[in-house]
């Protein structure tokens, strides 16, 4: 099987409980709750994502097979067989994920982390979990490490969730690319943490720090 790849790069994780880990993010291309296409985006299960994952014409993007991204991701990371870490993404990279990538990753001393919106099953060898549900859509993957929902989103079924068997609960306000509307998400944000102590706050670090 070969891959469809959006993007490869190094950076530090922004979000989450690991934000400020060095990683690469592996981000593949395609989703099931959005095309990508802005003309498509009102009638989206996902209306806010602001992240660009169609195509292939991304950092290092392009169609590869398992061993072949595996050792791209291994040469974005560098010197040094210690501490490795991959970050999955998308888009929906579930998509895509499947056993070769999984082993190779491995093979190359990754840690794999994956960041998924939970409407399918995560693959049994990823080693840490982070699912981040959508309102309207069918959440699926109810296990995890990290269950991260990005505030506010009208529909969501909060007090279901609180049931589900994630060892982190977190808040993350919603970026709407507008100053007086990322404020109002941020208190929104902060006073559901508030009400709710099982969750914590977490915030887009690498956006405040520029980084990719």
């Amino acid at each position: 099987m070969s891959y469809a790849v959006k993007e490869i790069f190094l950076t530090l994780q922004g979000e989450g409980v690991h934000a400020g880990r060095r990683a690469v993010f592996l981000r593949f291309a395609g989703c099931n709750l959005w095309t990508g296409r802005e003309e498509d985006r009102a009638s989206a299960v996902c209306q806010f994502c602001d992240t660009d994952f169609v195509g292939m014409d991304g950092e290092d993007g392009g169609r590869y097979e398992a061993d072949m991204l595996a050792a791209k991701v291994a040469e974005k990371w560098g010197d040094g067989a210690d501490h490795r870490y991959v970050v999955i993404t998308g888009g929906e990279p579930m998509l895509q994920v499947d056993d070769l990538i999984v082993d190779a990753l491995h093979a190359q001393g990754f840690t794999i982390a994956i960041e998924s919106n939970g409407t399918i099953a995560t693959h049994p060898g990823i080693d840490w979990v982070c699912i981040s549900p959508k309102a309207g859509s069918d959440v699926i993957q109810h296990t995890g490490d990290e269950l991260k929902l990005v505030w506010p989103q009208p529909g969501s079924n909060t007090e279901a969730m609180e049931s589900w068997n994630f060892a982190n609960f977190l808040i993350q306000p919603m970026d709407c690319g507008d100053e007086s509307r990322n404020r109002a998400n941020v208190e929104a944000a902060t006073a559901f943490v508030n009400a709710r102590p099982k969750w914590r706050l977490s915030l887009q670090n690498h956006k405040i720090l520029g980084l990719p």
